[in-house]
């Protein structure tokens, strides 16, 4: 068979997947610095619900920053904006990951509370349209995804570093069939997307005292992009003496997690897109699950908050959404506090999630009518906020 036109066109196709890359490498040589919400005159907090339980959680989310902020409510220091339309019928009518008028709205705002929001696989008879997570993520170059795991008991304090823009997500939605024989799909790194996690990752080691970054990656078989990501994380690596660098392959990391032994010693974890989704899944349940684990998404402009879970659309067609569990956008909600320069009002809130989740556990929820509901569960942690 003469593959030349074949080759021709995949020879096009990659050729503008490298155009849109190298661009993205200028615009991010060009950015200024994070934003100081100290010197905003209002933070506007856009509030997305999603689709499935999305709406639900995210709501009871939205009413327990309103109480605890109820004070800069008040002074219109802090505005909150609902965005409706990342739903996925939305989504598919419009037939993008983030409608245009959406995505302006969302541009708006500083801050962003996200519900989850489903993407349509292959095969399940919807289009193939981009998950909202990720062009959101392309869309506000949020390019940290953090997401810090907690078991007191189990000695477990783990903050996961996940780069974001990058890895084999990327150009996720842009790889294609070369013939009917091959397929093509394509991983991305570079040098400003590698160092600029890395320096996050380790400020943060370093301003909570945290002696330990492991960086996990499988540069002993994708030697190039993970082989670059490990070499640019060791030159920041080397501007914090102090700190101890680990190295781990992605699936030793997976095995090492459950390692009574060993995970106590893991402070902060540092890795790629597609290992750090994959592994702060598997760190949540350590926690109870992922319905428990909240994560942001942090940009120079812009801040995304959500949870870490999908929009379990089974519950809704089973009439439980009133069922389901606010924690991940509660810990979430703790982590924007804290990103917008409230510590004071994060640590109160995450001392109540903590009392409300692993101590008192007056309110269980279960995600059956035989526990309780999103709603009353918002209001059991609004209560015990009042007695801090």
């Amino acid at each position: 068979m003469d593959y030349k036109k074949y080759l021709d066109d995949a020879a096009e196709k990659f050729k503008k997947i490298l155009e849109d890359q190298l661009k993205r490498v200028e615009d991010m040589k060009s950015q200024g610095d994070f934003t100081d919400y100290a010197k905003l005159d209002t933070i506007k907090i856009g509030v997305c619900g999603g689709d499935g339980i999305g709406p639900t959680i995210t709501n009871e989310a939205k009413r327990v920053l309103e109480f605890i902020l109820s004070d800069l409510v008040e002074s219109g220091k802090v505005v909150f904006k609902d965005i409706e339309g990342l739903t996925l019928e939305n989504r598919i009518a419009k037939g993008k990951a983030i409608p245009d008028d959406v995505m302006a709205e969302l541009k708006a705002c500083d801050i962003i509370l996200k519900g989850p929001t489903t993407t349509p696989q292959k095969g399940s008879g919807m289009p193939n349209i981009e998950s909202a997570n990720v062009a959101m993520r392309k869309a506000l170059d949020l390019f940290a995804n953090i997401r810090p795991v907690k078991v007191p008991e189990e000695g477990i304090n783990w903050t996961i570093f996940r780069e974001n823009t990058e890895g084999g997500y990327a150009v996720g939605s842009s790889g294609f069939n070369v013939t009917e024989d091959l397929a093509v799909d394509f991983t991305i790194t570079t040098k400003q997307g590698s160092d600029r996690i890395a320096r996050l990752a380790y400020d943060y080691a370093r301003k909570n005292n945290l002696g330990r970054v492991s960086l996990v990656t499988k540069a002993n078989v994708i030697k190039t992009t993970d082989g670059n990501f490990l070499e640019d994380c060791h030159k920041v690596a080397d501007m914090y003496p102090e700190i101890t660098t680990d190295e781990w392959y992605a699936d030793i990391m997976t095995a090492k997690l459950v390692d009574k032994k060993r995970r106590r010693d893991f402070k902060v974890l540092l890795l790629p897109n597609l290992y750090g989704d994959i592994i702060s899944d598997e760190a949540a349940e350590f926690q109870g699950g992922v319905g428990t684990a909240g994560c942001a998404n942090i940009g120079k402009k812009y801040a995304m908050f959500e949870a870490i879970h999908g929009s379990a659309p089974r519950m809704v067609n089973e009439g439980r959404a009133q069922y389901a569990d606010p924690c991940s956008m509660l810990r979430a909600a703790v982590m924007l506090l804290s990103h917008i320069g409230y510590q004071d009002r994060a640590d109160k809130l995450e001392r109540a999630l903590d009392i409300c989740s692993f101590e008192e556990k007056k309110l269980v929820i279960t995600g059956r009518s035989d526990g309780a509901t999103c709603r009353e569960f918002g209001e059991y942690v609004m209560h015990t906020l009042k007695s801090l």
